[in-house]
């Protein structure tokens, strides 16, 4: 698999870097307060140690305009696809290790269905931060090569990726709800599908190995 850097042309359909911020010290506090698995993915939602510090104000009332946020993060290691969600907002993704996004366009999702080939991936650089839009289809990060995984913030409206709501399917795109705020577009071969998810991805199992 081809991978861009989320600095190259390519990724403007799915996102941008953020400038003007600093991460220093969100990431620093991210190393001290998360594990890295070795063989698995993490995810957290939400951090206290993490929303405790000054970057949470300046990127709820920059980067969100004053909406409620949440800082969690996604560590670990993976490699494969999996998966593609997406939220009816931006969520904005701080490195702390150089990782590698896999992205989709929802303009892509045709009767429930997605093509796996369509995908790209982009590396973003430890230290980076990058906005992904809410048209962009995404799921947890993938390592890079040679490393020992990836330790990645997730900063996304409060409430996301929570408990999902009760609701009685009144269209195609409701049977894709799988928690608060996530819409979940599943490959046959993924964990997920076996949890109940909607299984529309369509075409290989994406690895960033390969």
């Amino acid at each position: 698999m081809k991978i861009h850097r989320v600095t190259d042309p390519a990724f403007r359909p799915y996102g941008k870097v953020m400038e003007g911020y600093d991460f220093t010290e969100l990431l620093d506090k991210l190393r001290e307060v998360s594990d890295k698995p070795a063989n698995r993915t993490l995810y957290v939602p939400s951090d206290a140690a993490l929303e405790e510090l000054p970057i949470m104000q300046e990127l709820r009332d920059r980067a969100y305009g004053g909406m409620p946020i949440q800082i969690g993060y996604c560590n670990g290691n993976n490699y494969v696809l999996n998966c593609l969600e997406y939220h009816r907002d931006s969520e904005i993704n701080v490195a702390a290790d150089d990782a590698i996004l896999v992205l989709g366009l929802m303009k892509d999702v045709i009767d429930g269905e997605y093509d796996t080939n369509k995908v790209e991936a982009f590396l973003v650089p430890a230290g980076m931060g990058v906005e992904v839009y809410a048209t962009s289809l995404h799921y947890a990060p993938c390592t890079t090569e040679g490393s020992d995984g990836f330790r990645v913030i997730v900063v996304l409206p409060r409430g996301t990726n929570t408990e999902m709501p009760e609701i009685t399917p009144q269209c195609l795109e409701d049977q894709w709800l799988f928690a608060r705020n996530k819409w979940l577009l599943a490959h046959p071969e993924a964990p997920e599908a076996t949890r109940g998810a909607y299984v529309g991805l369509k075409g290989p199992n994406p690895d960033v190995r390969n």
